[in-house]
């Protein structure tokens, strides 16, 4: 296995991983395909990981002010458990500070919390229902 994680460099890249977010999101998952397509990607900046070549992660990010949001991270079913949400995590970090970033945030899936804890984040408030799946906010500063 060959992976790389990045900036997404094609817009060919770009459509995969919107792919791949519609395969987790709307029919994994249930989310409504309105919801998933926000009408925000055209202004994301999209980090994916490529295993020979193929995009089997992703996520983007959204700068607001000094605060970069990620979101929409969605990794292959048969690459879970791989270490490429991880991964995806530290890149998105070095990509926030490029883009101005001095904080990073998500609204993580509530099952998914501890791979957020072990990448520095903390949680801030009450768990919440968003596309019908619970949620909380976390959030971490860059250094």
């Amino acid at each position: 296995m060959t992976l790389s994680v990045g900036v997404a460099s094609s817009q060919d890249e770009i459509d995969e991983a919107m792919a791949l977010r519609t395969i987790v999101f709307v029919e994994e998952q249930g989310v409504p395909l309105a919801e998933e397509i926000d009408g925000l990607d055209g202004e994301a900046t999209h980090l994916v990981a490529l295993e020979d070549g193929e995009v089997v992660g992703t996520c983007r990010l959204l700068l607001d002010g000094t605060t970069v949001k990620l979101g929409r991270m969605a990794v292959a079913k048969e690459h879970r458990g791989d270490g490429i949400a991880a991964e995806m995590l530290s890149v998105a970090d070095r990509e926030a500070k490029l883009l101005g970033g001095e904080q990073i945030k998500l609204a993580a899936q509530t099952y998914a919390r501890a791979l957020y804890d072990q990448a520095g984040y903390v949680a801030d408030g009450a768990p919440f229902p968003e596309a019908g799946i619970e949620h909380i906010w976390m959030s971490k500063q860059l250094q």
